[in-house]
């Protein structure tokens, strides 16, 4: 499912999702290497022609990881020991963007206007959100969640 799909399908996920990636600029992108380990890794997300975008250079470990096994997780920053800013999870599969339309959509990307062969990009096909959100004064933490077999859910508790 494409971020488009995304926004139709679960709209208030797709909303806090944009907002949060587009405040910090940066999201956590986990891999899966070779050996079978997880990898973490820095990416700037982007979006463009209805899809949610990263690049990642050519050489690089996630690169090469991704291109072995396109399964990973797009987790959001989190800056806020008590979360305010809400945390955001992508699972899915990262596929490789050869249409240049859609590679060069989000203008200030840092891939566009660079040698093809120096970035490969990735749109995320989207197989499962969720978003969580704390409210520490009331000590509650509010979940959604989204996922072609179960549709769209929220539920709140308490926490600690």
């Amino acid at each position: 499912m494409t971020w488009r799909a995304l926004e139709t399908e679960a709209p208030e996920i797709a909303r806090l999702a944009r907002e949060r990636f587009e405040r910090a600029g940066i999201a956590l992108l986990g891999t899966v290497r070779g050996d079978g380990s997880p990898r973490i890794s820095p990416v700037g997300p982007y979006f463009g022609e209805g899809h949610l975008l990263f690049g990642a250079m050519s050489w690089s470990g996630k690169t090469r990881d991704l291109v072995r096994e396109p399964r990973c997780v797009l987790h959001s920053a989190v800056s806020d020991p008590d979360g305010s800013e809400g945390e955001l999870k992508l699972y899915g599969r990262a596929e490789e963007v050869e249409d240049a339309d859609i590679r060069e959509a989000p203008a200030k990307a840092w891939w566009v206007g660079r040698p093809r062969e120096d970035a490969r990009v990735f749109s995320l096909e989207i197989e499962r959100a969720v978003f969580v959100s704390w409210d520490a004064e009331r000590g509650l933490m509010q979940t959604r969640r989204w996922s072609p077999e179960s549709g769209y859910s929220e539920v709140e508790r308490s926490y600690p």
